[in-house]
């Protein structure tokens, strides 16, 4: 993921810019990415979103140690790390496919060596970030608890679709009843 943003700074110049991952689906009625913006302006630091998982399910995701804030959604980032076993894991904060980042992540991916699996990892350069922020600014997470599917997992992606599918108003209803038609089978 680190090769791959490094990729925009072209792009992006001497702005901050989002990114969004695929695969993970974030349901448009829970304003992640929104609230996410929100803290970016106010703080100036690179924000990253965080969600609770089950201790057991750390491993797959990068892992982040926290300290409160008084937003009881906003906390602040001191140690990050990619894929942990869960018994050396900081926390069961995992870091979702959401980021709000300042340009100066540019120069610090420049500046990291491959890491987990061999590859530049966003997550070792928001490591730094968090320990020096006088170079990169500092990292906060936004931690959501709102309708996320991982589309990289097979039953979540059939969730997402139908979920998201369910409720819309064009095809929800139609749907609805083809389901269930479909479960009496």
């Amino acid at each position: 993921l680190g090769h791959a943003v490094l990729r925009a700074k072209s792009h992006v110049g001497e702005h901050s810019f989002a990114v969004l991952l695929g695969d993970d689906v974030i349901d448009s009625r829970d304003p992640l990415l929104e609230r996410m913006l929100e803290v970016h302006a106010a703080t100036g630091d690179n924000v990253i979103a965080l969600m609770e998982v089950p201790r057991d399910q750390i491993h797959l995701y990068g892992s982040a140690a926290i300290e409160t804030t008084s937003d009881t959604d906003v906390v602040i980032v001191t140690e990050l790390v990619e894929k942990p076993e869960p018994e050396v894991a900081p926390s069961n904060f995992a870091v979702i496919g959401r980021y709000v980042l300042r340009h100066e992540i540019f120069e610090v991916l420049e500046k990291t060596e491959p890491g987990r699996g061999g590859e530049i990892q966003l997550t070792d350069a928001l490591q730094f970030a968090a320990q020096h922020p006088e170079v990169a600014g500092g990292v906060r997470g936004v931690v959501f608890s709102g309708r996320r599917y991982d589309t990289g997992d097979k039953l979540d992606f059939i969730r997402a679709t139908l979920r998201i599918a369910i409720d819309r108003e064009d095809i929800g209803p139609e749907l609805r009843g083809w389901l269930k038609d479909f479960s009496k089978d």
